[in-house]
């Protein structure tokens, strides 16, 4: 009788013993990141990091937003170019973001110190831009990131007006590893865009009445021709700006999708995954 009992009660032990390897093993695969078609080889890849973020003064008397995690590491750099309203909270709020995914991101400021409240003005900032300026303010924003913050690769990303000025920045002799284009003017002059040596991403709307499609199909073509690197997407039955949540054209299923391909654009050039 009493070997009976020794026996359940053994039985009992071995159960719970059992019962709690299964939870132990379970609580390990969750850590496991999902699969991400390859982008994410570890689970810090895939958390977001906590993110402090300043203004600093990268280019004489001009103020830009600093944003990086907080843990130091060798990150890339990236240099955000704001829409044509300046660099405005929702630009703030996304360089935090990109930061979130492991970079220094630093957002200029072409307006010094200006953010545009209507269309009026907004235009006229972004029509009165002194190009050669600009140049050098995003210059200055690569420099200060190279040596302040000592990053190495370095891309350049921006919206509209500053999608376009993330495409001059390419053309005027200034080394990056990646270019990002959201529905920018573009150069289509072969000799110009021979000069850039490194993969460009270029995200677009079809509905776009700013930013022709025939302009940015012709703009491919050469990409492809000079055997340039490049990712080009065009979104159909949307338009321009759509993927600003602040504006009347935001389109989130076509913004989500567009945000994730440059994720992915800028891990896979600048920490090569």
């Amino acid at each position: 009788m009493l070997s009976k009992r020794i026996s359940i009660i053994l039985l009992a032990v071995l159960c719970i013993i059992g019962i709690a390897y299964v939870l132990y093993e379970e609580s390990i695969i969750s850590l496991t990141p999902k699969s991400t078609d390859g982008q994410f080889e570890s689970l810090d890849e895939e958390i977001e990091l906590e993110v402090k973020a300043l203004e600093v003064e990268y280019f004489t008397n001009v103020y830009g937003y600093l944003a990086k995690p907080t843990v130091e590491n060798n990150y890339p750099g990236v240099i955000m170019i704001h829409e044509w309203w300046g660099l405005n909270d929702h630009i703030k709020r996304t360089a935090r973001e990109l930061a979130s995914e492991g970079y220094v991101v630093l957002a200029v400021d072409l307006y010094y110190g200006e953010i545009a409240t209507n269309r009026d003005r907004a235009r006229e900032l972004s029509s009165s831009i002194d190009q050669d300026r600009a140049i050098h303010n995003m210059k200055s924003a690569v420099t200060y990131l190279k040596t302040r913050e000592n990053v190495g690769k370095m891309a350049s990303l921006g919206w509209c007006f500053g999608g376009g000025q993330s495409l001059q920045l390419a053309l005027n002799d200034e080394r990056l590893d990646a270019t990002v284009i959201y529905y920018g003017n573009l150069i289509t002059d072969e000799s110009r865009l021979s000069s850039i040596i490194w993969p460009i991403q270029g995200i677009f709307g079809e509905e776009d009445t700013v930013i022709k499609i025939e302009t940015v199909r012709e703009f491919k073509s050469i990409l492809e021709q000079l055997e340039i690197e490049n990712e080009i997407y065009i979104y159909p039955d949307v338009g321009h700006a759509f993927a600003n949540p602040t504006g009347t054209n935001y389109s989130p299923n076509e913004a989500e999708d567009a945000w994730e391909k440059t994720l992915i654009f800028l891990n896979k050039h600048l920490k090569g995954n």
